[in-house]
């Protein structure tokens, strides 16, 4: 599909390789909900640039939802039962997320996913995500759900090493990637976003992470 038109169509399962598969288009349908959900969090835990433990700003803006949130400083990454900048709890994951996150994790084989950690990463033109393991989590045998909204992104996935080779394939909007099992400690990525416009986000890009940390 020609990427002048950015939302997907749904569309069966795709396995990408053992453990990865992207269901498109899955969150169409609940687009409305999803979003009004999400933006009720965004306004109790807003959109910061956190620091990595080198010093360097991150490009992508985040936030999070759940029991826990992931978060980055000079002490490392982590996860974290407060939001940081407020002290505070991180806002309640809605009941649709959750329920959507275990629904679309069993559709890719991965029946029994309860999700207590959502990652919100918000992508503007030109910021990207480099090649990193998921690790921080107690549970590998849980897999990592992620949708997506916005503006189409290249999805890098890669293998167990960093300099394995990866393949890419674009993420739409609406589309689910789930990978666990064999792919759960792929190296993956986020190449740099491309100018666009969405008609629901604009010139971003924003997904939402969801992990049993």
């Amino acid at each position: 599909m020609d990427d002048l038109f950015p939302d997907s169509l749904v569309s069966p399962p795709l396995a990408l390789a053992p453990g990865a598969v992207l269901l498109p288009g899955q969150a169409l349908a609940q687009q409305d909900a999803i979003w009004q959900a999400l933006d009720q969090v965004l306004q109790q835990a807003p959109l910061r640039h956190m620091q990595t433990p080198g010093g360097h700003t991150m490009s992508v803006a985040m936030s999070n939802c759940g029991q826990l949130g992931w978060i980055s400083d000079q002490h490392g990454y982590r996860y974290s039962a407060k939001d940081p900048v407020s002290g505070l709890p991180w806002p309640e994951l809605p009941p649709i997320l959750a329920e959507l996150a275990s629904t679309w994790a069993g559709a890719a084989g991965f029946d029994g996913f309860h999700s207590n950690a959502c990652l919100i990463n918000c992508y503007a033109p030109g910021s990207r995500m480099s090649l990193h393991q998921d690790r921080d989590e107690r549970d590998f045998s849980q897999p990592i759900v992620t949708l997506s909204l916005g503006l189409p992104a290249r999805f890098m996935q890669g293998g167990g090493q960093r300099q394995s080779a990866h393949q890419k394939i674009t993420l739409r909007h609406g589309d689910v990637l789930v990978f666990g099992g064999p792919a759960r400690l792929c190296f993956h990525g986020i190449m740099p976003l491309a100018d666009g416009w969405h008609p629901l986000l604009g010139s971003r890009r924003i997904s939402l992470t969801f992990r049993c940390a």
